[in-house]
């Protein structure tokens, strides 16, 4: 459910952030940046690159899958860029190819697959470290379990998984989930870090957003740990549940949505779209800069030591703690909000992100 205590818009004094105004991921007042890599350079200059070669047929995906409804298990990028939707009948399979993608007949209908995480949300989402998600490629649910499923709560997913026979595919996940807030660096407020989202506007007015999870802990945000440069006010945080807040910020302290790239530049953001599944995307965030992967899929729960999340884009993009709320973005376009996941950007590991549509319509607010 949402913070009670934070529904409540606070009026702020005005103080200038920078004429350039915040950028998504960091802000130009900020003066740590992301952690430097010989790769930076390369990806914030693919990431600027415009909208990514499999950008387009995501969308095209995602619109087609969008109008079939619970008639599809999802769409997905294949691996030659194609816009792929699956289908259970010839009907839709030929709707989805006059509309210009290609329509798989899927081995388990919508129905099935709904019963099959209905059976694992009521059997073990208490356990933390566990999560699924349906694989629209292989008509699949894909369990994932981390490293801290042991002992019986390992028997207790391995049992209700077993019951699913071929409809579940289990994975196992090196590290533990957890949220990816620190006290540090970056957007600061109450011992707390994370990173700026997206600028948004909402009845007029300039906000931003940023990860649930970090507005239920920090009401009073600023660009320096000491609180002298003043960002905004959380006025709005949904988690668990969801994963996205909302922070009303300071007069002028917020410009036109872009996303810090972390070499000097930015990439504007003009819309929000909804990730697909083999799409590449990128993600910036305060602690390590920018990095790039591949979406893996969407719609996944993720059930953490805070709580269960739902609804997830799972992806194979890095992170590390601090770079909670930082924008997942393809091109131009703003996909999510960094959430959380396992591993780090020296071994690799898995992310997930708060799609940053649902925040959206939850806030009524739009890309500034």
């Amino acid at each position: 459910m949402r913070n009670s205590r934070l529904r409540t818009a606070v009026t702020t004094t005005a103080v200038a952030a920078g004429s350039a105004g915040l950028l998504a991921g960091s802000l130009y007042v900020v003066h740590t940046e992301g952690r430097p890599g010989g790769q930076e350079a390369r990806l914030a200059g693919d990431a600027r690159a415009g909208r990514p070669a499999t950008g387009q047929a995501a969308a095209k995906a995602a619109g087609i899958a969008g109008r079939l409804g619970d008639r599809t298990t999802g769409a997905y990028v294949d691996s030659a860029g194609r816009p792929v939707v699956t289908v259970t009948n010839a009907a839709d399979a030929a709707a989805v190819r006059a509309a210009g993608a290609v329509p798989k007949m899927t081995e388990r209908s919508p129905a099935t697959l709904r019963k099959v995480t209905g059976a694992l949300r009521s059997s073990f989402s208490d356990i933390p470290g566990t999560g699924w998600a349906v694989d629209p490629a292989t008509s699949k649910v894909t369990v994932w379990t981390d490293d801290t499923v042991t002992g019986t709560r390992m028997a207790a997913v391995q049992r209700t998984t077993r019951r699913m026979g071929a409809a579940v595919r289990m994975v196992r996940i090196r590290g533990a989930l957890h949220t990816l807030a620190l006290g540090g660096d970056a957007i600061f407020g109450q011992g707390a870090r994370c990173s700026l989202g997206f600028n948004v506007k909402r009845g007029g007015q300039d906000f931003f957003v940023t990860a649930g999870h970090c507005g239920n802990e920090v009401r009073n945000w600023a660009a320096d740990q000491q609180g002298a440069e003043p960002l905004g006010t959380t006025v709005d945080s949904d988690f668990p549940g969801n994963d996205f807040a909302l922070v009303q910020t300071e007069q002028g302290g917020a410009g036109q949505s872009a996303v810090n790239l972390y070499n000097g530049q930015a990439q504007e953001i003009t819309e929000a779209g909804e990730a697909v599944v083999g799409q590449r995307v990128f993600r910036s965030g305060s602690t390590t800069g920018v990095h790039a992967g591949s979406v893996t899929a969407t719609g996944a729960t993720v059930n953490f030591a805070e709580g269960t999340v739902t609804g997830m884009i799972q992806t194979t993009v890095c992170a590390e703690p601090g770079d909670s709320g930082g924008p997942l973005f393809a091109g131009s376009t703003a996909l999510g909000l960094t959430s959380g996941g396992s591993g780090d950007c020296q071994t690799g590991g898995v992310t997930f992100f708060q799609p940053v549509t649902e925040a959206l319509q939850a806030f009524n607010a739009e890309i500034g």
